[in-house]
């Protein structure tokens, strides 16, 4: 139960990059992949999918890319209010991954067949409500980056991920 040992490097691998690709579109520095963070965040998303209590991201699939959870955070800018900048439970997702103080990243994910529970860490940690926090670590896309892609060529999904039931918590 919960361990998915034998595909842990190419997720971990795909949810850094799709951090970094992400953030190079923000002008933040790029992540790197912490094994203390990444061990704590495997512990915690075993012990969600035990429990099956909640994650930041569960999909009701057996399986999902990496890409998939940062795609879905990072979805919630069409609701980031950028003439007020500031945390919202609609958008802190997103705005944690492009944090710009965040540099390290820790990455956890467990199924138990049914679902999938991944869990993101941070450090430094964003979504700091304090006065002048947002503006200064959450940046708009320069105006040339608007609606480009972020990699050349997206994964095919397979078609059991478009009817997949996920949610972010």
């Amino acid at each position: 139960l919960g361990k998915t040992n034998n595909r842990n490097a190419s997720f971990q691998k795909e949810f850094l990059e799709t951090h970094n690709a992400y953030r190079r579109k923000h002008n933040t520095p790029q992540m790197t992949l912490s094994s203390e963070m990444t061990a704590s965040a495997q512990k915690w998303s075993e012990h969600l999918c035990s429990l099956y209590a909640h994650s930041i991201y569960i999909c009701s699939l057996s399986y999902i890319l990496g890409k998939e959870a940062v795609d879905s955070w990072y979805g919630e800018i069409k609701d980031y209010n950028w003439s007020s900048p500031g945390y919202s439970s609609a958008t802190g997702h997103f705005t944690q991954v492009v944090w710009k103080d965040s540099t390290e990243l820790g990455v956890g994910l467990a199924t138990d067949g049914r679902k999938v529970f991944v869990v993101g860490q941070y450090r430094a940690a964003g979504n700091m409500n304090m006065a002048g926090y947002f503006e200064e670590n959450v940046l708009p896309e320069p105006s040339d980056n608007l609606h480009t892609p972020v990699s050349d060529h997206d994964p095919p999904c397979s078609p059991h991920h478009t009817v997949a039931k996920c949610s972010m918590l």
